[in-house]
C-alpha cells in the first residue's frame, strides 16, 4: 500500500453534511467517500488535459498533412453504397 500523507481540511458544515449523507447511502466512510472523490476529480482533470494536448496535436497534423473534403467524403461514401470501389479522396490543405 503507496505511502499516506494526513492532511486536514475545513468544511463548510452544510457541505460535511452532505458528504456524510452520501458516504452513509453509500456503504462507505466519510473519509472514504472523500478519498475517492477527490481521487475522481484528479482523475478526471488528467484525462481532462490528456484530453486537450491529444486534441492540438490532431489539430497539428490535421495541419500539416491537410485533411479531406466534406464533399469529397460524401462522394466517396455514395460511390461505397452503391458497390463501387472509387478511389480515396485526397488530402487537401487546411484553409484557416
Amino acid at each position: 500500500m503507496p505511502p499516506t500523507i494526513a492532511t486536514s481540511l475545513k468544511l463548510p458544515a452544510e457541505l460535511k453534511a452532505a458528504i456524510d449523507e452520501d458516504a452513509h447511502k453509500q456503504g462507505l466512510s466519510s473519509h472514504a467517500y472523500m478519498v475517492r472523490t477527490l481521487a475522481d476529480a484528479a482523475e478526471r482533470a488528467r484525462l481532462r488535459e490528456q484530453f486537450t494536448q491529444d486534441a492540438l496535436a490532431a489539430e497539428q497534423d490535421m495541419l500539416a498533412r491537410g485533411a479531406y473534403d466534406l464533399a469529397d467524403v460524401k462522394a466517396y461514401f455514395e460511390a461505397r453504397a452503391r458497390r463501387e470501389h472509387p478511389e480515396r479522396p485526397p488530402l487537401r490543405p487546411v484553409v484557416r
